[in-house]
């Protein structure tokens, strides 16, 4: 079986991004949006929020940077579709800095467990428990304290397509442990999916669904009694 973090051998991850031209607002137009907005306000009893101006890509990525360090915890379903094309579901929690967890639904027999610095992947199936290095994998740019795209995430490249953004971006001090590419919706601005692509360029896909912010989140969670091997 493979995970978001293991695709056998050695456990590491990281990529994915496409190019697109991003669409152009000119002043008559968004005059005219804003006049017709202003109508439909009036008829409707809505408050209509002006269309956003062509951004610079660093007042993107200061907005960005700011939307998900205010994302403390996050519960969501997943759906990933591994290297092989093997598709799995089950439910994530977050708890930044530092801490996520993602339970498998059965008869997937799969856990994975990012706590104290580390990642611990537990196959049950056949009794097996592999660690490695929170700072080895790309998923610590989200799990980190403060999310800066000027400090240790650096961006590889800026994907933008009416309604989603996608941003490609590997840790500073160490860009050959692989790409995380992160996808959100654009108005209103939402994390719903993420592409690693490890060393190997074998690409995991995390698509997220049903997701809550700002919830409480169990600690045990993060502590999962680890398996022991047969013998």
């Amino acid at each position: 079986m493979k995970s978001l973090f293991y695709s056998g051998g050695a456990m590491s991850p990281a990529e994915h991004a496409p190019k697109h031209s991003v669409p152009l607002f000119r002043d008559g137009l968004i005059g005219r949006r804003q006049i017709l907005g202003g109508i439909l306000a009036s008829l409707a009893g809505a408050v209509v929020v002006p269309a956003r101006a062509e951004e610079s890509d660093d007042a993107l990525l200061a907005r960005i940077a700011a939307y998900l360090n205010g994302i403390h915890t996050l519960r969501a379903r997943f759906r990933q579709t591994a290297p092989d094309g093997q598709v799995t579901q089950g439910t994530v929690w977050l708890e930044r800095p530092g801490h996520i967890r993602f339970q498998y639904d059965p008869p997937t027999p799969l856990l994975l467990v990012a706590t104290n610095g580390e990642v611990i992947f537990q196959d049950f199936q056949v009794h097996q428990v592999s660690r490695i290095p929170l700072d080895r994998t790309p998923l610590s740019i989200l799990l980190s304290d403060h999310i800066d795209f000027n400090g240790a995430a650096a961006v590889r490249e800026i994907s933008r397509t009416p309604g989603v953004i996608q941003l490609s971006v590997v840790r500073r001090t160490d860009p050959g442990a692989g790409l995380l590419a992160i996808v959100f919706s654009a108005d209103p601005l939402k994390l719903i999916q993420w592409t690693v692509v490890d060393p190997q360029h074998k690409i995991t896909r995390v698509e997220l669904s049903n997701i809550q912010t700002g919830i409480p989140v169990d600690p045990t969670l993060f502590s999962p009694t680890l398996i022991k091997p047969p013998g």
